[in-house]
């Protein structure tokens, strides 16, 4: 029998020693807190310990003896009183919301509701439930990083590449089948080599925070693949560990991110501090709901029910101060511990409730303004919730840069061919200032992105009109109906020679489109290989090759993905394409920005241009018929310096962007110097492009119908 002493508050969870182990959990409401300790296979209780301290409603022990790998969780005292908000079972087992791994899986088999099944919510369930529920593990922080160092890419230069743990190597043929679908396969030479040569310098990896598999879906035999589900904050998924999951994911997960930063390449995570997987009211009992439940929580006024702004059944109460320090102790634990770069908050408009109305200048944005380490890394939000009032694109604080809803649905409105989409689009390709700039913010505070894990993939939104969701179960009911989507006369797969090469030219557009605009771009992956899920748009219960990449690629995926590492490289080799700054969109004296000297004395950063070579008037910008737009990129007038304060320069360069059904002449612009030509570099109707073509200023270019011409200016070779 070993022996309890009375150990310290903190830090909160179970901390190891290398002689004991301390154990503390924060709960106000509870009147007793057990620790039960179990044995290696995690199925029966060792033994059980009462903690007796309790300071600043922290419970806390002391156990000498203990060793790293020790299984344990938590049964909690206290009234079970729904009506109340207060949800204490003892006969549930609960993990430590400290901890930092889990064993095993929740099993529904078991009783993990605080309720007896059959009855309501309000009739207490007196069954064990800790058969079925993961056990916390005491784990060790030490690790050999090797000098690791963040690559610490500016975020104006940053390329973002929103993957799955799994479904990029899932059916790799080239990764070892035993890492195939885990950290390992992430960070296997295979992986971070095509990763590196793509051009991406981050991965955005959706949930690894331990997730559970929802009832109803382990019921029809489905998982929850995405993960947006999460139970614990600290602890790295299991799911995804070849080496094993008492502990060892955490090593893996850590070895994962080295490989990625000496491959150049950062780690951001997918976060979800909105909600936990414990749903509403008739939700199971494993964690958050019987420490105490009115702290973690949004309650309604009637707190046996809960606030729902995440669509999910409950949302986490960051107003309070206990869950407040939970989520920035994990997320100092994640850069600080596992040397992630940053984090992708899921729902974020949910963090930003202070109390019904969304406040951009709630708590949780203030500390993390003040922190150290949290304010130093990238942080993105989803900047919407399912609650009213939720859409805050635009409007989240100057550390933050916003998924950009916008862009995403200009874009997809303009290629599709919709009216009136030229002002907006304007906006969007050049960094969503309308949204951003008041602010003080940069063109890298919008993440432009057309696709992501939620919705079509890219060849899918060139390819269905309508969603095909029946695999989910949910008799094709679940998932947005709104796409902005085009299938280009005919629904799904076809052999048909011109729908198929619209097709793929709408695909480079749309790729071309993302990475020539002004701002962050965020890749959905494997949309550079063609990736199709079927006309599914809701793949998140589609743990199979409905969502793992496909990579026996055939001759014209190939050519996709050459054409995008083109794009990407050329993007990474020109400041003019990722400024850090906005443009002035207006005439601009060189003398007063770092003394660039120019002929002809004065000059515009952007000038938007029409088909006949000249510049748009404002009336032209607000008709609805206007399907054909230019602009012209001024290298010279960057309005920027490098490291060592010389100004940056770049060429001057014209996109070119038709959404018309029709082929149309398009007049390459008049230059003031008589030696420059305009030359070629992309065009999305020959994505093999290969010897320059150069063409004089006035020559009338035959601008194909839906297609993105890039051409920059050269001098000629006699000058």
């Amino acid at each position: 029998m070993k022996k309890l002493l009375p150990g310290k508050p903190y830090p909160q969870g179970a901390t190891w020693d290398g002689v004991g182990v301390n154990f503390s959990i924060y709960s106000e409401g509870a009147t007793a807190v057990d620790l039960c300790l179990f044995e290696e296979s995690g199925d029966e209780v060792r033994e059980t310990f009462r903690l007796a301290e309790c300071t600043g409603n922290i419970w806390h022990g002391y156990i000498p003896g203990i060793k790293s790998g020790q299984l344990y969780g938590y049964r909690l005292h206290g009234p079970y009183c729904p009506e109340q908000g207060q949800r204490f079972n003892p006969n549930k087992l609960l993990i430590d919301p400290y901890c930092r791994a889990l064993a095993g899986q929740v099993n529904w088999e078991a009783p993990l509701f605080g309720y007896q099944a059959g009855h309501d919510d309000t009739v207490i369930d007196e069954r064990d439930s800790a058969w079925g529920v993961p056990k916390s593990i005491v784990t060790a922080s030490h690790f050999d990083w090797e000098n690791d160092r963040p690559p610490a890419t500016p975020f104006h230069d940053s390329v973002l590449y929103e993957t799955h743990v799994k479904g990029i190597t899932a059916r790799h043929p080239d990764i070892p089948e035993e890492l195939r679908g885990t950290y390992s396969g992430l960070s296997f030479p295979t992986t971070t080599e095509y990763l590196k040569k793509l051009g991406v310098t981050a991965v955005e990896l959706m949930p690894v925070q331990a997730f559970v598999d929802d009832e109803y879906l382990v019921k029809k035999g489905l998982r929850n693949y995405w993960g947006y589900n999460t139970i614990n904050f600290f602890s790295p998924d299991a799911r995804y560990s070849g080496s094993g999951d008492r502990g060892e994911q955490i090593g893996e997960f850590k070895s994962m991110v080295k490989h990625l930063h000496r491959a150049g390449i950062e780690v951001i995570l997918d976060v979800v501090y909105n909600h936990t997987a414990e749903g509403n009211q008739l939700g199971p009992t494993l964690s958050f709901k019987g420490i105490d439940n009115p702290i973690y929580y949004r309650l309604t006024e009637s707190p046996r029910y809960y606030m729902d702004y995440t669509g999910t059944g409950n949302t986490m109460n960051v107003r309070h101060p206990q869950v407040l320090k939970l989520v920035m102790d994990s997320l100092r634990y994640w850069v600080l511990e596992m040397h992630v770069d940053g984090f992708r908050f899921d729902l974020a408009a949910a963090l930003a409730r202070e109390l019904h109305e969304v406040d951009r200048l709630s708590a949780f944005f203030d500390i993390i303004n003040q922190d150290p380490v949290i304010s130093q890394v990238k942080l993105i939000a989803e900047p919407w919730d399912v609650g009213e009032g939720g859409y805050q694109v635009g409007k989240f604080p100057t550390l933050w840069a916003e998924w950009n809803g916008k862009y995403r649905d200009a874009v997809r409105r303009y290629w599709k061919g919709d009216a009136g989409q030229v002002a907006e689009l304007g906006y969007r390709l050049t960094g969503s200032s309308d949204l951003y700039q008041r602010d003080g913010r940069h063109p890298a505070a919008s993440v432009n992105f057309i696709t992501a894990h939620d919705g079509f993939t890219l060849r899918d939104l060139v390819s269905y009109d309508a969603k095909r969701n029946d695999a989910n179960g949910e008799e094709n009911r679940d998932g947005t109906n709104d796409n902005h989507s085009w299938n280009h006369g005919v629904e799904g797969p076809t052999d048909d020679p011109e729908v198929t090469q619209l097709r793929q030219r709408q695909v480079r557009n749309l790729l071309a489109t993302l990475l020539l605009s002004q701002g962050v771009p965020m890749i959905c992956g494997g949309d550079e290989i063609g990736r199709t899920q079927n006309g599914n748009n809701n793949g998140y219960a589609q743990d199979n090759e409905t969502s793992w990449y496909d990579w026996e690629l055939d001759d014209q995926r190939k050519c996709l993905l050459q054409f995008t590492q083109r794009l990407i490289a050329f993007r990474r080799d020109h400041p003019n394409l990722h400024r850090r700054k906005f443009f002035q969109d207006r005439p601009i004296d060189p003398a007063n920005v770092h003394n660039v000297e120019i002929a002809g004395g004065r000059v515009q950063d952007i000038t938007w241009i029409r088909s006949d070579g000249e510049e748009m008037t404002e009336e032209e910008w607000n008709t609805s018929w206007i399907r054909v737009l230019g602009v012209r990129l001024s290298g010279e007038i960057l309005d920027d310096v490098n490291a060592v304060g010389e100004p940056i320069k770049d060429d001057t360069f014209l996109i070119l962007i038709s959404a018309h059904h029709e082929d149309l002449p398009f007049s390459l612009p008049q230059v003031s110097h008589t030696e420059i030509m305009w030359e070629l570099c992309f065009d999305t109707r020959n994505p093999g492009l290969s010897e320059p073509v150069r063409r004089e200023p006035g020559f009338s270019f035959d601008l194909m119908s839906r297609s993105v011409a890039l051409w920059k200016q050269v001098l000629r070779d006699n000058a």
